[in-house]
């Protein structure tokens, strides 16, 4: 435990970044390579929870813009980070790990319903605990329901894991000359109106004082290095 600032953490992951190379669904090479990274911060002593957006295969806010009731694509996203959540399980026991899948809605025929001390009590006893349905209600993002178990769980740092090397002042993709920060305080995140996360996600955070690191995911090795410490990504602070 001694080599880690971290004890405990909570890792968003996009549903996105499941899909790879591919247009829609899970690469099983990525959820893999996920898993691995997991699965060395956990037996470093590291205690973790997971969030898994669910935009590889539903997206409620995208289906509303289609035509669909809001509140209909929202359940249906939710049902989607189910999915994503029980491959993530899958995946991680396959290498001998155990994990729990906790939903913020009913399913409980194929996981956990959630529940604040029984999470906790899962990473207590070394599970990786996944979060899956968002916070169980629609109109609130992945990204907020990371922030909210975040907050129960009194987790130390709450990890973003993007297909970007941290926060920029412009899309890096479109303008090469973007600037990368370091480090931002959540009130220069807001003022400066720099989306990384909803609003509501960012309050969350300021408000209970937990810490937001952005960083990538496919970099080999960098959610070990955090947790050790290091400066990968931006950090985000009150």
């Amino acid at each position: 435990m001694s080599q880690l600032k971290y004890r405990r953490i909570l890792l968003k992951l996009s549903g996105e970044a499941l899909m790879g190379d591919g247009d829609y669904g899970i690469d099983p090479a990525v959820i893999n390579g996920l898993a691995k990274e997991i699965i060395e911060a956990q037996k470093a002593g590291a205690e973790i929870g997971v969030v898994i957006g669910g935009g590889n295969i539903f997206r409620g806010a995208g289906l509303a813009a289609g035509g669909m009731d809001r509140v209909t694509g929202d359940h249906m996203g939710m049902l989607a980070t189910v999915i994503n959540a029980l491959a993530m399980q899958d995946a991680l026991e396959k290498h001998g790990v155990n994990a729990r899948v906790m939903s913020a809605i009913k399913i409980n025929q194929i996981c956990e319903d959630y529940i604040r001390r029984r999470a906790v009590r899962h990473l207590e006893k070394g599970r990786i605990t996944l979060f899956a349905a968002g916070t169980g209600n629609p109109f609130f993002t992945t990204d907020s329901a990371a922030a909210l178990r975040a907050t129960e769980i009194n987790a130390e740092l709450l990890l973003k894991a993007t297909k970007v090397d941290g926060i920029y002042d412009a899309d890096p993709k479109k303008n090469p000359g973007a600037k990368r920060f370091d480090k931002l305080t959540y009130d220069e995140v807001l003022a400066r109106d720099l989306q990384v996360m909803d609003t509501a996600a960012f309050a969350l955070c300021r408000e209970n004082d937990i810490p937001l690191r952005i960083y990538d995911m496919g970099r080999e090795g960098a959610l070990m290095r955090i947790l050790q410490g290091e400066d990968i990504g931006t950090l985000v602070t009150r």
